[in-house]
Formats: C-alpha cells, sequence, structure tokens
C-alpha cells in the first residue's frame, strides 16, 4: 500500500540546534530546541559528522502525552518498539515496562525514510533525574536498516576484518556462530582493523574520488564495501570507517577449518538469513534479494566449518581462490 508523504515544516524557531551521524554511507541530521534533543549517545560518538545535505533529517519534539493514533499495526518487536502504518506514513511507538506499556517516545516518518519527526513525552520524562536520550537504541538503528531499504544497501550478522594483508573479508554468522570469537583471534594475533564484531553494512557504492575510474558505458565505477556500525558485539569492536569487501565467509563451528565455496542461490540465501530485513513489506523483502544477487556476482562466498584457535586465521590469510 503506497501511504502519503509525511509534513515536515523546518523552521529555525522550532529547531534551533542540530547534531549529525552518518552509518554505513547514511547521513542523518537531529534538530532539536536543547542539547539533549540532538546529543548522541556514546555508541554514536565516533559517528557524529558535520551534515549539511542529508539522507534523513529528524526532528524532536516535546509534546505532553502521545494518545493512540489510527493505524494498521505492521509489526510487533516482542519487546521494545511496534510499527503502525497509517495515511501520514510509519509509525514507530518505543514502550517500556516501566511505563505501563505506554509509549514514551514516537517515531513518525515518511515512506521514504527522509523526513522524520521524532515526538518525546512531556509525561513520562518530567520525574527523570537525567536528561532523556532521544536517540537511544535501538531507534538509531531502525532509521538506517529502513533508510538501507531504499538503496543498494543491506546490514548483516557479521564481524568486518581488514586483514594485514589489507584483505577486507567478512564473516557472517548467526549469534553463537562465532564472529566476536573470530574478531578476538585476529587482533591476538595480528595488527587488523574490526570494522564491527556483530553487525556490518554492505552497500553498492562509488570508488572513491582519488580512484574513479570509468566502466565501457562511460559511467563511474562502482564497487561493494562493508561499513563499520556502532552495533557491536560481545568484543565491542565499532568503527565508522569502510573498506571494499574481497570476500564473504559462513561462519560454522567445525573441524579441520574447511573452506567450501557457495553458488550464486546458495549464497544469496545464506546471507538474506543473516541480514536485518524489515519483512512487513514485501518491497524491502524484494530489494534486499536483488541486492544480495549483486553482491553475489562480484564477491566470491564460502561455508567455513573452522576451529576457535591460530590455524583458523592462517586458514584465512594463505588462501587463495
Amino acid at each position: 500500500m503506497q501511504v502519503a508523504t509525511l509534513p515536515m515544516p523546518f523552521d529555525e524557531s522550532d529547531a534551533v540546534l542540530s547534531s549529525g551521524f552518518r552509518v554505513g554511507g547514511v547521513s542523518v541530521t537531529v534538530t532539536g530546541r536543547s542539547l539533549s534533543d540532538t546529543a548522541l549517545v556514546p555508541s554514536l560518538e565516533p559517528f557524529r559528522v558535520a551534515t549539511d545535505a542529508s539522507d534523513i533529517n529528524l526532528r524532536v519534539e516535546w509534546i505532553r502525552n502521545l494518545p493512540p493514533i489510527p493505524g494498521r499495526e505492521r509489526f510487533d518487536s516482542g519487546s521494545s518498539w511496534r510499527l503502525f502504518e497509517n495515511a501520514a506514513g510509519l509509525q514507530f511507538d518505543f514502550n517500556d515496562t516501566l511505563f505501563g506499556g505506554k509509549p514514551y517516545k514516537r517515531l513518525l516518518v515518511d515512506s521514504c525514510f527522509r523526513q522524520a519527526i521524532l515526538q518525546m513525552s512531556d509525561e513520562f520524562f518530567a520525574g527523570f533525574p537525567l536528561p532523556a536520550t532521544p536517540l537511544g537504541y535501538p531507534l538509531d538503528e531502525l532509521l538506517i536498516m529502513h533508510r538501507l531499504t531504499q538503496e543498494r544497501a543491506i546490514e548483516l550478522h557479521g564481524v568486518g576484518i581488514v586483514g594485514p594483508d589489507g584483505a577486507s573479508n567478512l564473516f557472517v554468522g548467526h549469534s553463537g556462530a562465532g564472529k566476536s570469537t573470530t574478531a578476538r583471534l585476529w587482533t591476538s594475533l595480528h595488527d587488523v582493523e574490526i570494522l564491527s564484531d556483530d553487525r556490518i553494512i554492505v552497500r553498492e557504492d562509488k570508488v572513491r574520488e582519488d580512484k574513479v575510474r570509468e566502466d565501457n558505458a562511460g559511467n563511474d565505477a562502482t564497487q561493494i564495501f562493508m561499513y563499520g556500525t556502532p552495533w557491536h558485539g560481545e568484543a565491542h569492536f565499532a568503527l565508522p570507517g569502510r573498506a571494499p569487501l574481497k570476500r564473504i565467509f559462513v561462519l560454522e563451528h567445525g573441524q579441520g577449518n574447511v573452506l567450501t565455496r557457495l553458488t550464486r542461490s546458495q549464497m544469496v540465501a545464506e546471507l538474506f538469513a543473516r541480514s536485518f530485513v524489515p519483512f512487513h513489506r514485501h518491497e524491502y523483502v524484494d530489494n534486499a534479494l536483488r541486492f544480495l544477487e549483486r553482491v553475489a556476482d562480484s564477491v566470491p562466498c564460502y561455508r567455513y566449518c573452522f576451529e576457535p584457535d591460530e590455524r583458523s586465521v592462517e586458514r584465512i590469510l594463505n588462501f587463495r581462490d
């Protein structure tokens, strides 16, 4: 169902302060009336940027309370947020058991995830001893994850490692597959860069300006990159950088550090099963699958049945396709 664009009248008198951050190539500008409205939570600080023209414009405003708004419920996270759809766009209600299940903040956003209003409830925060944190998790990830549905990009459950040889490898896996263990092993043995030990954004992007080439059609060359995110795992690695993606490995516990090349269809299926895709709209799923096919055509992928010791690291360093 097509939803209407959310009206977003930005007025300097309404929002006089601003801050910005960028995750996975998606930039967000946050405006509000106070420093606490636009403050970045600690996990986002390394991703702070000065943004002029942003992909997402988010305005923070305070209202007395958050009454129910008619709309069709599209998704219930079962814990901290629920998603509704109405004539104005999408509505995310964030709740907590401390508040009796009522929303303490509400995100109103258009269907393209470009313009958004974050409404904060005076009723629930009035008695708090500390300032509220409008941008606290999971709002930041929900914004980025949904914006990625409009681009050639996807968020994956994985650890991104730029090795001592400069090769950039992505190790994807479900919870417990060994992502944080892999990050710790590599850092204990070699001088490497870990972009994240839990969530990586993969996207097709233009080659950096100093390396831009033109293809046969005369267009700027593009490449598949992996980006670090603020949403780390047990090893607490989270960097704002990016790196061209050389290989992808699907982690599984096993014996012998065995690598098996995956076919195109196998790769798409394995990566999709380890992706963060909003399933409440079929076009989001379709876009994600089409992008994963592009990744599969550009980057080799292997199933890696590994043992968590030094040999598993050396196996990758000495591996040749």
